[in-house]
Order: C-alpha cells, then sequence, then structure tokens
C-alpha cells in the first residue's frame, strides 16, 4: 500500500489528544527515518505538562491528616532519563551486492523485514510523475506466478503481513511473520517485490482510483492547501513541488509500460538493502536471504553502469520558486476557517547542527506547548493547534508551519504567526523552553523503536541518508549538550522573509483585510 502525502491519514479523524499523543514520535527530529508524508498537520504533545484537574497526590501526607494541600498545585519534577541504547545491528553484503542489515532484539519473535530498493518519487520522470507510488501500490497486485488474491492467502496461512509502498527516496517492500515461517515469507517477499506480474487491468484501476482521489483534493481544505503550497515553495522543475502520488495530467499519462519500466528502474541489488530486526537467535538468516534473494542480478551483467554512475545517483532538483515569497489565496466559499500554511524551502537530514536544529523546532512549533501552540492557541483562541518544524529529508525538504484558524482571524493570525517567526530569530530561547524541549526529545526516544518494525524504520533512515551506524546512540547525548546559544545560531533557518503564505478559506472575507495587512502582494485562485 502506497502511502501518499496528500490523503488524510487515520490519525485525521482521530480527537485532538488522542492525534496529539500519536504525533509524539514526530519525524522531524528523529534521526534516522525517510519522511514519506508532507500533509499532515503534526503535532507533538508535552508528555510532562500537567493535565487540568489531576495532580499528583502525596498519600503519606494525605494519610498524616495534613490539611495542607499546597503539594497538589506543585509539578512533580522529572526523573533522570534512564540510559537506551538502539539495538546492535550488524552489516553483511551478498555475492550479488545486496546488503543484508539485521537486529537481534531477544524475545520478539514476529521478525520485521524491509527490502530497500533507491530511488523513489524524486527521481522519476516529471512527465508521468506519480508513477513510482503507482508502481508500490501494484506490487501486491499479483506475481509471475500468483495472482493478488493468491498472494495475500499465501501470506496468511504464513500468519504474515506484506506491504508495499514508494517514499520520496526509494520502493520498497516489508514483512512481518512469526520466526518459525521467516524462510518461506521471504521467498514471497522476494517474489512480490523482484517479479510482480503489473497486470493492466490492475495498473488502469489503480490510475482511476488516483485520478478520483485528485479529485477529492479540491473539496478538501487540508489537502489543497498542501498541494498549493508545495508549488508555491519550490520551483515548476522540482519533483518536490507537486504531490508524491502526481497530478492529474501526469496520472493520466501512465499505463502498465511506464510502471513495469520504473519497477525495473529499481532493480539492481547492489542499490538495495534488506533490513531484518526480531529475535533471530540460531536463525540461519544468511542462508534464508541467499535462497531467498542470492539469484538476482542486476543490470551491470549486461554492460550498464554501476551504482554512483547511474541517472538514479544524481542530484535531485530542490530549488525554491523563482517568484520568491508569495501570498496564495485559494478561495473557498462559505469555508468557516482558513487553512494556513507559511513557509520556504528548508534543509536536508544531512546539515551538520541537526540535533540544534531539532530543538529549535520543538521550541517554536513541536510541542504541545510550544511558544506558537502557547500564543495562537492558548492566548489568542484562534486554532485547536498549530505546528511548525523542518520536514528534513535527503534533499532539502520544507519548513512550514501548519494550522487552521477561524475565518474572522485569519489576518491577526498571520501577523502574530510572523511575528513568532522573527522573535525566534532575535534571541536565544529561555533556559526554561530549552530544558523542556531537550527533556521531551530525550524522554520520548526510546518509545520509538519499541517494536522491530520501527527498529527496521529508523535502520532504513540511516541507508536512505547515508548517516553513520551509531547515529542513533549519539542521538540523546547530543541533544543534551545543545545549549541556548547553539538553538539562536540555528535560528538562522528559519528565514521570515524568505517564506511564503498560502490560504485556503471564504476570499470574500479575508481578501480585503489580507491587501491591506502589509503583508505582500496577494495573488488569487478561484478555480
Amino acid at each position: 500500500m502506497t502511502h501518499d502525502p496528500e490523503r488524510p491519514t487515520d490519525t485525521d479523524f482521530l480527537p485532538d489528544e488522542l492525534e496529539e499523543a500519536l504525533a509524539a514520535t514526530n519525524l522531524e527530529t528523529s534521526p534516522g527515518t525517510q519522511l514519506r508524508d508532507e500533509g499532515d498537520e503534526r503535532r507533538a504533545m508535552d508528555l510532562g505538562a500537567p493535565v487540568a484537574g489531576l495532580a499528583v497526590v502525596d498519600e503519606a501526607a494525605l494519610g498524616s491528616g495534613s490539611s495542607d494541600l499546597s503539594i497538589l498545585e506543585r509539578r512533580p519534577s522529572a526523573r533522570e532519563p534512564r540510559p537506551y541504547r538502539f539495538p546492535a545491528f550488524e552489516r553483511q553484503r551478498l555475492d550479488n551486492g545486496l546488503t543484508l542489515i539485521h537486529a537481534h532484539l531477544p524475545g520478539r519473535p514476529l521478525l520485521s523485514a524491509q527490502l530497500l530498493l533507491e530511488g523513489g518519487g524524486c527521481r522519476e520522470p516529471a512527465d508521468v510523475a506519480g508513477v513510482t507510488a503507482l508502481t508500490g501500490r501494484a506490487l501486491s497486485e499479483g506475481t509471475h506466478h500468483r495472482d493478488a488474491i493468491e498472494l495475500v492467502e499465501a501470506a496468511e496461512r504464513l500468519g504474515a503481513e506484506l506491504h508495499a509502498e514508494a517514499g520520496w527516496e526509494s520502493l520498497s517492500a516489508s514483512l512481518e511473520v512469526p520466526r518459525s515461517r521467516m524462510a518461506p515469507a521471504l521467498m514471497l517477499l522476494a517474489e512480490m517485490a523482484l517479479t510482480p506480474s503489473l497486470p493492466e487491468v490492475e495498473v488502469e484501476r489503480l490510475r482511476a482510483e488516483r485520478l478520483n482521489d485528485l479529485l477529492q483534493v479540491r473539496a478538501d481544505p487540508r489537502r489543497r492547501a498542501e498541494r498549493v503550497f508545495a508549488e508555491t515553495i519550490y520551483a515548476p522543475t522540482s519533483p518536490f513541488s507537486r504531490p508524491l502520488g502526481g497530478v492529474e495530467s501526469t496520472v493520466a499519462a501512465i499505463g502498465r509500460d511506464q510502471v513495469a519500466a520504473r519497477h525495473a528502474a529499481h532493480l539492481d541489488p547492489r542499490r538495495a538493502t534488506l533490513v531484518v530486526a526480531g529475535d533471530l537467535a540460531g536463525l540461519p538468516l544468511r542462508t534464508l536471504v541467499e535462497d531467498a534473494f542470492g539469484r538476482w542480478s542486476g543490470p551491470a551483467a549486461q554492460g550498464h553502469p554501476v551504482a554512483g554512475q547511474t541517472p538514479e545517483a544524481s542530484a535531485v532538483d530542490a530549488s525554491p520558486h523563482p517568484a520568491g515569497a508569495r501570498i496564495v489565496l485559494v478561495d473557498r466559499p462559505g469555508s468557516a476557517q482558513t487553512e494556513v500554511r507559511v513557509g520556504h524551502v528548508g534543509l536536508s537530514r544531512l546539515i551538520p547542527d541537526f540535533h540544534a536544529v531539532a530543538v529549535l523546532s520543538s521550541v517554536l512549533g513541536g510541542l504541545f506547548n510550544s511558544r506558537l501552540q502557547r500564543l495562537l492557541r492558548e492566548d489568542r483562541g484562534y486554532t485547536y493547534g498549530i505546528h511548525a518544524g523542518f520536514d528534513l529529508r535527503r534533499w532539502p525538504g520544507p519548513f512550514a508551519a501548519r494550522t487552521a484558524v477561524q475565518t474572522e482571524v485569519t489576518v491577526p493570525a498571520l501577523h502574530d504567526l510572523m511575528g513568532e517567526l522573527r522573535r525566534i530569530r532575535e534571541a536565544a530561547p529561555e533556559e526554561s523552553e530549552l530544558r523542556e524541549a531537550r527533556d521531551y526529545l530525550i524522554g520520548v526516544f526510546p518509545l520509538r523503536f519499541e517494536a522491530a518494525p520501527q527498529v527496521v524504520s529508523a535502520i532504513v533512515g540511516l541507508v536512505l541518508f547515508g548517516l553513520p551506524d551509531d547515529e542513533l546512540d549519539r542521538y540523546r547525548p547530543a541533544i543534551a549538550e545543545v545549549t541556548a546559544e547553539d538553538v539562536y545560531d540555528a535560528s538562522r533557518h528559519v528565514r521570515p522573509d524568505d517564506a511564503s503564505i498560502v490560504l485556503v478559506g471564504d476570499a470574500s472575507r479575508i481578501e480585503g483585510d489580507l491587501r491591506t495587512a502589509g503583508l505582500g502582494a496577494v495573488s488569487l485562485i478561484t478555480d
């Protein structure tokens, strides 16, 4: 199943509190994770903040008959975080060039595996943009040996789950299975990933589904805002100016031949990595992997250039829009609120000050009690929530502030938002802000790797971004060492003068005030 960044996710329909808890695994501040979702309004919850109406009761004090209830008003102090080390993992290389990375997780008999094929949507031909995402969805529609139903039934007999998806930097196929069924499950994973039949009727169905989905974008203000925002900040030549799933004109041009060609472009074992995690004690993993993938050969045997010399290894265009900072208003008559996106082309994950940027993002708009959240939600009452941060990819992703506000306060909210973007650059954060952000990032970090699939995903991120093997072990100490001055230095990455503003709302109630607000010239989209 391919994750489309425009589609609402399951969390879009959850209560705010639960969505905020789920969003605590915010990928912007995780050091080794591939980002596939540009459209979510992710918000992090401050797990250390007091909850209204609740307090920690000192039972000894109450039991003594003391009438002093002041203890109920004191916030309990946090303990020192427990030591944590990311699970150790090892690398091996098969004779055909496939890299195998495995992490032994004692006591976790449900194994997770992911085959990573480097390439992804950022490298696909522009005239068929979305073909990689469609290819990812088509992988599970049957193989040369089984149709889609037979493939699902084969997995179910093993107690396994198979998935395939595309991201900006890769095409991947993944597996979860009890360790006792690992051998046949790996065979099934290889069959799906390497020999899909890509039936024309299913490709046509998937294409039609995507075209119908694009029609729905126009009726969904959040998704419309995300699409227009990307088009506004990135140059038209950049793949990041369009959704991962493509746009109407490019999706309409996709057929089975284009899908088959895109799949073939990823099939080089020298640019592929298989990551496995779980209880691997006594499991002859390398032998099982060689049995499943050892006969896979790449294009070098046919005289093709080796990895690093192919178009897939070339740089990706992430240049900003030549028009610079702009204000774009998308008219949605009768809308009770305005979707707001403010930002610019941001940073690569490979920046040297990553940890300072992580703390900066938390202080500004990554925590539930961040500066933007306190001002726009708590003080002003303009919104239920706001998130701001950097979407860190291998190539520069966007910096964005995302929120929805009541229509009548659209312009005041913009003034406040832009003011906070400028204020973060003017001085180092308060010590309390710094401590809270660091404590949160350090405390929540181990929770991201409790299950085998999470460990696999983190290792995949290291591979995609070319990060060192000890990156995840260095994360917490590095965050702890971030100073207020480091955050101040990192604040130069927030560039309010270069920020574009995208609004989706009722133009009849917004446009007049917006044009006289002194924020810049306004372009109106009415279709």
